[in-house]
């Protein structure tokens, strides 16, 4: 008897357990179960989206690629600028050389190399690199690079009055800036002085 009342108290004792265990699970399944509409809905949305990312994609193999052809030597160009210094500068020693200085040898040479470097500009220009203007112009900064100041009573101050480098834009993009001097009112001794002084006595 006392084993039958026994199985009979473990029996009560489990089976509450076992309808709970059951009921969790059929909660969990109603959880899971998603509505057609929400199935397509959800869908809808990762569809979106992976045809967004290939459209940003798109454009930027389109923007990457529209650089490359418009930019692509843009390298080269600022390397082949070295052409033209060194013919400015060969033709700045020839003309300070005095052993050579007012001979017809020397006024030929120049002409050649002035006819070659005219040639040089000219496929630049094809190619979209051209040449900065920047003489009688006023300073900017985002084409000219000031190296110096030169006393101009004549030209308004910041005015560039001297190219020491030649600068290059490629289509709309700085190659390289030009390298000016700049004018700056001439101050007369006394002000020089002062500003001298002053300068002294902040140190």
């Amino acid at each position: 008897m006392e084993k039958e009342q026994e199985q009979k108290i473990e029996t009560n004792i489990e089976s509450p357990k076992n309808e709970s265990e059951s009921t969790n699970k059929s909660e969990v399944e109603e959880k899971k179960e998603v509505s057609p509409e929400e199935k397509i809905k959800e869908l809808d949305d990762k569809l979106i989206r992976t045809f967004a990312e290939m459209e940003n994609q798109r454009r930027r193999f389109e923007k990457e690629k529209e650089d490359a052809f418009q930019y692509g030597g843009f390298a080269f160009a600022k390397e082949a600028l070295n052409l033209i210094d060194n013919f400015e500068r060969s033709k700045q020693i020839l003309k300070n050389d005095e052993s050579i200085k007012d001979t017809e040898a020397l006024k030929k040479t120049l002409e050649h190399l002035e006819i070659i470097n005219k040639d040089l500009i000219s496929i630049f220009t094809k190619n979209n690199i051209k040449p900065i203007e920047c003489l009688n112009q006023k300073l900017d900064p985002n084409f000219h690079q000031a190296m110096m100041e030169i006393e101009d009573d004549n030209k308004e101050p910041g005015t560039i009055v001297q190219e020491i480098q030649k600068g290059f834009t490629i289509k709309d993009r700085l190659l390289r800036p030009s390298l000016v001097g700049v004018s700056k009112k001439t101050q007369n001794k006394e002000e020089e002085n002062q500003e001298n002084k002053e300068n002294l006595e902040s140190e």
